[in-house]
């Protein structure tokens, strides 16, 4: 169970001492990672907790009698305590463990779709969402003839606010969209948007897989709905997320899935539900996943959360001006509050071949359309080359990427 301790001054030098990947070299040079957006390094405490726990505690969980088995359904139930209390949710039974943010708006999709929705009903989503943020609603779209309706965007990447409203009705059953945006780092205006739709009563899911990594997120105060998030992007294991979801609402949609552990009694005329949170945990979960997930949440909870926005806010600024001063780079997004993303283009080239002549400097950033198709079309092109920074990123990691920018035009123009 986690515990109330002085919070550790942030120092970036020691932060990046945890992470012991980045003491490696790729093709000849040292890693400078950052490609986080996509997939964020496992400090030595998370990696120590995976190894320890199949060495030394691996059983199946909530089944055993045996030592082991409770020893293990403590630890991943000790997981879900410390996720509850890193979220803010009112009860440990509305963290729900999933295998990622693609799970967990799925799960919304099907099982409060199945329940909610009729045909003429709305669905509204924005321009900037992820895949995994549209296609599970066109889906349920097209099972129950609801519709899909897109917030619209200016070319800062913001989204027009008097437009979303404007788009609220009856009809509206459900708001799905990006707490902050992965290919732009726009960070939504989340307050306002669920305070305008829960003046229609009209509940709201946020995508929150960009958002835990980069700042502290409390459901209460937020009062949203439902919120999504992997464990991978918060320094965590792959395979495992969260999907909060209040009380009430998980109370009244059906299980997601059917399987052991989701169950009260089964007969072959009748079965009976288990209660929250087990009633949409179907099957053997991810059991290191969650006790990982649980010790990527210790190491974060060490810091001062204001004090790791303020240190990539600072690297985000930095890197803004480097990377505006190189003659052709043009940035994607330009909201006025954004996260440390930063998405670029070099005019006159391919942004994957930028991303392979920084590969082989040992720079690690992502080139493509990063998952958001739709917004690429907005902005009328095929992708980006996108940084994305973390709490182990410093002014080194940016000079390195200028550096390698700069070659790439001169190599490329």
């Amino acid at each position: 169970m986690s515990k109330t301790t002085a919070k550790k001054v942030f120092d970036v030098a020691q932060a990046r001492k945890e992470f012991p990947i980045l003491e490696r070299t790729v093709n000849g040079h040292p890693l400078i990672y950052l490609d986080s957006g996509a997939s964020a390094q496992k400090p030595q405490s998370v990696i120590d907790c995976i190894a320890r726990y199949y060495r030394e505690q691996h059983a199946n969980i909530h089944r055993g009698v045996h030592h082991l088995s409770q020893q293990a359904t403590q630890a991943y139930e000790d997981a879900r305590e410390k996720i509850r209390q890193f979220i803010n949710a009112e009860h440990a039974h509305e963290v729900l463990f999933t295998k990622g943010t693609t799970d967990g708006i799925n799960l919304v999709a099907a099982a409060f779709g199945r329940k909610f929705l009729a045909a003429g009903d709305q669905i509204i989503i924005s321009t900037m969402e992820h895949h995994s943020n549209i296609v599970p609603w066109q889906m349920i779209c097209e099972q129950t003839g609801a519709m899909l309706k897109i917030i619209p965007i200016n070319k800062r990447g913001e989204l027009l606010m008097d437009e979303y409203e404007s788009m609220l009705n009856d009809r509206t059953k459900l708001i799905a969209v990006a707490h902050v945006s992965n290919s732009l780092g726009t960070i939504n205006p989340v307050e306002d948007i669920i305070k305008l739709a829960h003046q229609r009563d009209i509940p709201v899911l946020l995508d929150g897989a960009q958002a835990v990594p980069h700042k502290r997120v409390d459901v209460q105060a937020l009062n949203v709905d439902f919120f999504a998030f992997s464990g991978h992007k918060l320094f965590g294991p792959t395979g495992v997320g969260i999907l909060y979801g209040k009380q009430a609402l998980l109370n009244d949609m059906p299980p997601y899935q059917g399987g052991g552990d989701m169950i009260e009694r089964v007969t072959f005329e009748k079965t009976t539900y288990n209660t929250l949170p087990h009633k949409f945990e179907a099957g053997t979960p991810n059991i290191v996943g969650g006790i990982g997930l649980g010790a990527a949440v210790d190491f974060v909870s060490q810091y001062d959360e204001q004090e790791i926005v303020a240190h990539e806010q600072n690297i985000l600024a930095y890197a803004t001006k480097k990377l505006t001063d190189i003659d052709g780079v043009k940035i994607v997004g330009t909201a006025a509050n954004k996260a440390s993303v930063i998405s670029f283009l070099l005019d006159g080239t391919h942004p994957f071949d930028v991303g392979t002549i920084l590969d082989q400097l040992g720079i690690a950033v992502r080139t493509g359309h990063h998952c958001t198709q739709p917004l690429m079309d907005f902005y009328g092109i095929p992708g980006t080359a996108r940084a994305s920074f973390a709490l182990y990123n410093n002014r080194a990691d940016v000079d390195a990427l200028v550096a390698g920018v700069r070659r790439a035009a001169a190599m490329l123009l």
